[in-house]
């Protein structure tokens, strides 16, 4: 009866959606459950690794990192599995604190990756009691999931695991699929040694991943039951793939099973739907591999079990999505497109950038691939987490990846008229600038805001965003620095910075490819204190630098308008004009219209100064009448250097 219910749920809201004629379903909308049933195996012939017991193909398969993954299986032969304690969990409650929880259970599930794969890579047995002792630490756990995330699916809010309550996010996820793989390889030598340890991973499993994903619709990223201000984000495939991969590797009912994996396709169509048709990442390069590089691992698995029966490789917005992280990918020190909380260094996984491309038929993702492999040590790109179904399909793939050409994506502009984003290449810069509004995933409060490097360098920047903290992801959000407009280089209008809300957005958004000019009005963007009809801001990239020009009008303005700019270097300010990175380039602006100032900005935090050195730098270009209505212009230009 509980599966017939969950069936009926998905088919009346499937119709429901599909008669208001908005979203795609590729899935659902393309295969119904009949088609699901006749596509499943009864067993797990789709998998296609080897078995534990096959050394010559084991042999074969790991031959380019054999020596690394067992010298990593032998360095955690000695490992002391650490207990998460309650109190660990506490300290996000009393601290916002996360790592204290987070950094313990990382490190026993990457001890647990790195002895799975050296058993298979070496198949002695010399492995075998510690994944045996992982594995079962791990089940004694009251939960798998994170304290950060505890509170929102559970009814007291709180950051302590609640008693009969199971919940679904990232880690639990991760943790169910880990284990999964643990008890298809190794059921049969668990069950020499006592067969309660494989017994007890299966119900460990059901029990904390399948049956709480069957029996609940109110975890917000399976977006079923959706409040108004929440959106879809990379949570949805990563969680459904996890899920998935249970489902598959352990769940051996079959109506448990078609019915779990049809809810997960169902879930996965929202996510798709709520993605832009022009298949960029609103979080940016640094979330693709768990946005679109999760939904491709979805697909791919459930490819993979259905024998490629159920597969939409083939549509446009899958591919679309996939090339957004060669678009997105600036140079240099692997410098990347960084809007929202993606971090301005990045640029993708190779291996799983190439299996994608492989799969969507795009040579502009393969090849890239090749060329972010090139960048370093070849097999240091094998880098295995916890996320093992990526560890074997980086080991599939490899030696296909050797023979393809480097080369980055050619064309100079990219456009993204949905998610409003603009990325333009001339002579020695790369511009970005976005439109959107102000509820995007992982938002900034940055509408109409920009980036651009010379020569592969920054200039004008997106900070990104610091170590997540309980405060990240709360309703005190917007009092973090970086999440704030006037850290971007947008405009604080008659007093006023943007503000948080899906209201708040730009308008009359256009690309003008023979100008190379992406202009907008951002005045909604800001709150109605601002008084602002419109602040009508317009980019042209030309062969020597960038013109920024705006145009307004206020009503009643009461303070004077600043023009913030955040820089990566040290700015030295003369009159009319600021020099940039140490004389590469200078913002120009009239010296009669501006007062020009710059405060620096420590960066003490480990996330960001990483990316940015000890310091970031903001330039005030303060207004030095109050006016109701004008027009500013600014050009940065590229200077010969002596």
């Amino acid at each position: 009866m509980r599966i017939y219910l969950i069936l009926l749920f998905f088919l009346s809201s499937f119709s429901f959606q599909r008669l208001l004629g908005k979203d795609l379903n590729l899935l659902t909308g393309a295969f119904k459950q009949e088609n699901l049933k006749a596509s499943l195996g009864d067993d797990k012939s789709w998998v296609p690794y080897p078995a534990y017991s096959d050394r010559l193909a084991w042999d074969k398969l790991m031959a380019p990192f054999k020596e690394r993954i067992i010298k990593k299986g032998n360095e955690a032969l000695n490992y002391q599995w650490q207990v998460v304690k309650a109190t660990d969990y506490l300290e996000y409650e009393r601290s916002g604190n996360r790592s204290i929880m987070e950094k313990p259970m990382n490190e026993n599930c990457t001890a647990l990756t790195n002895l799975l794969l050296a058993e298979l890579a070496e198949g002695q047995g010399r492995f075998v009691d510690q994944i045996l002792n992982g594995s079962w630490q791990l089940t004694e756990m009251a939960t798998w999931s994170l304290s950060a995330h505890l509170g929102a699916f559970q009814s007291s809010k709180r950051s302590l695991p609640q008693e009969r309550t199971k919940v679904v996010d990232l880690m639990a996820g991760d943790v169910g699929s880990l284990l999964s793989w643990v008890h298809y390889f190794f059921r049969d030598t668990f069950n020499t040694i006592n067969p309660e340890i494989s017994t007890r991973l299966k119900q460990q499993i059901q029990q904390r991943i399948i049956q709480p994903y069957l029996d609940r619709n109110d975890m917000w990223w399976q977006a079923f039951e959706l409040k108004e201000t929440q959106v879809v984000n990379n949570w949805n495939p990563w969680c459904n793939f996890n899920v998935l991969t249970a489902l598959l590797l352990v769940e051996d009912d079959p109506d448990i099973q078609l019915a779990g994996i049809y809810k997960t396709m169902s879930s996965v169509d929202r996510f798709i739907n709520y993605v832009k048709t022009d298949g960029a990442c609103e979080e940016g390069p640094s979330y693709w591999g768990h946005a679109a590089g999760k939904l491709y691992d979805y697909l791919k698995i459930l490819s993979l079990a259905t024998k490629g029966k159920i597969n939409i490789f083939d549509k446009p917005v899958i591919r679309d999505m996939g090339e957004y992280i060669a678009q997105s990918y600036i140079g240099g020190d692997k410098w990347v497109v960084n809007f929202a909380d993606a971090s301005a260094k990045g640029g993708g996984d190779p291996l799983l950038i190439y299996r994608y491309g492989q799969d969507v038929n795009s040579s502009e993702m393969m090849q890239f691939a090749r060329y972010m492999e090139n960048t370093g040590d070849k097999t240091a790109n094998f880098k295995p987490s916890r996320d093992i179904f990526r560890a074997f399909e980086d080991l599939r793939c490899y030696p296909q990846l050797e023979r393809v050409t480097a080369a980055l994506p050619q064309n100079n502009a990219k456009w993204y008229p949905e998610t409003q984003f603009i990325y333009l290449k001339k002579g020695p810069f790369f511009f970005a600038a976005k439109g959107g509004f102000n509820n995007e995933s992982h938002n900034h409060n940055d509408v109409g805001s920009f980036i651009l490097y010379e020569d592969q360098q920054p200039l004008f920047i997106d900070a990104g965003v610091g170590t997540y903290t309980k405060k990240t992801f709360s309703d005190d959000r917007y009092s973090i620095w970086t999440m704030q407009s006037a850290y971007h280089n947008v405009p604080m209008i008659n007093g006023a910075d943007q503000s948080f809300g899906k209201e708040y957005k730009a308008e009359n958004v256009a690309f003008l490819p023979a100008q190379n000019r992406f202009q907008l009005d951002i005045g909604k963007a800001y709150p109605k204190s601002a008084n602002v009809e419109h602040w009508n801001r317009s980019y042209t990239l030309v062969q020597n630098g960038l013109d920024i020009q705006d145009e307004f009008k206020i009503t009643g303005p009461k303070q004077a308008n600043i023009i913030h700019f955040l820089v990566a270097q040290e700015p030295k300010i003369g009159k009319g004009e600021i020099r940039l990175n140490n004389g590469h380039a200078t913002l120009h602006f009239d010296a009669g219209q501006f007062t020009a100032s710059y405060e620096v900005i420590p960066q003490d935090d480990s996330r960001l100064s990483q990316v940015w050195g000890k310091e970031l730098y903001r330039i005030k270009l303060t207004a030095k009448s109050i006016k109701s209505a004008g027009k500013y212009t600014f050009t940065i230009r590229q200077e010969a250097i002596k």
